[in-house]
């Protein structure tokens, strides 16, 4: 059942999370139980649950592409990978209207998002369009969002909502990346991801130009919001980026996993400059 969760997708929910804290400006004393509580909500409870409906709804991909995973190798057997999605789902929606009305609301377009990227007849994992964007926005701008409004108890303010809907755009590229160790699966099955539509080198200048962009309008929400500073540390990053990313238009499939680990990490480094200036004018 963990395997099935997969943990190591938790991070970057819980990341952004952390940065929604850090830019609500909030201190956190006597907040300790109600962020444990978001970082359960954000990792284990929503991101884990979306892992299993997207392996129940995937496993005839799976066992093209990687049959060892616990549904299709048989060791979560019959229907209990859905009802573990449907029990998933249905804890995350009760912790999170404990939380609030805002927290709830933004818990059940999560679990929306989730649902929709996998299940019929909408699954939005078949286009390379939406589902990498239904993922970063649920990844990143949901989760940051929650962070920032279980601190100030309400929904964050314009230019925090603006950022954080910037950055789950751009982690439509980091998702797009994702998909190049499944093309082939995903060609014989129909599931239409960028790659396998447009070919790797189309779709990962598709995925460096979403990212760029994402981030140049975060930049320029931070020269509004008169953080220079700031607007030019994200700016450093992603001039760094920029270099990773002519290393891996050279070979995608090869440099994507090495890029997941250097120009993601920048990016990801960028958000928490970005709510750490945010969060100093609170």
């Amino acid at each position: 059942m963990l395997e099935l969760a997969k943990p190591i997708t938790w991070f970057p929910p819980m990341w952004a999370f952390g940065c929604g804290v850090i830019a609500s400006g909030q201190p956190i004393g006597g907040m300790g139980l109600l962020l444990a509580a978001g970082i359960l909500l954000t990792g284990p409870l929503v991101c884990g649950t979306s892992q299993m409906v997207n392996d129940w709804f995937d496993r005839h991909v799976d066992a093209i592409n990687e049959p060892d995973r616990p549904i299709p190798s048989g060791r979560i057997a019959g229907s209990w990978g859905l009802w573990l999605a449907i029990a998933g789902s249905l804890l995350s929606l009760a912790l999170a209207s404990a939380m609030g009305p805002v927290v709830t609301l933004a818990t059940v377009a999560a679990l929306a998002l989730a649902w929709a990227y996998s299940a019929p007849p909408v699954r939005l994992k078949t286009s390379g369009w939406w589902g990498p964007l239904a993922v970063g926005l649920s990844y990143e701008s949901l989760t940051w969002f929650t962070g920032s409004a279980i601190m100030l108890g309400t929904v964050p303010p314009a230019d925090v909502c603006a950022v954080l809907l910037l950055y789950g755009i751009g982690a439509w590229g980091i998702m797009t990346l994702n998909d190049f160790k499944a093309v082939e699966g995903d060609r014989v099955m129909g599931v239409r991801s960028l790659p396998a539509m447009l070919g790797t080198r189309a779709a990962v200048l598709a995925a460096c130009v979403a990212m760029a962009a994402a981030q140049v309008g975060v930049i320029a929400v931070l020269v509004a919001a008169d953080l220079p500073r700031t607007a030019a540390t994200v700016g450093l990053s992603l001039l760094l980026q920029f270099f990773c990313m002519a290393r891996l238009a050279r070979d995608p499939r090869r440099f994507a996993p090495w890029y997941n680990a250097t120009g993601v990490s920048l990016y990801v480094l960028g958000m928490v400059a970005a709510a750490v200036g945010l969060g100093s004018v609170r």
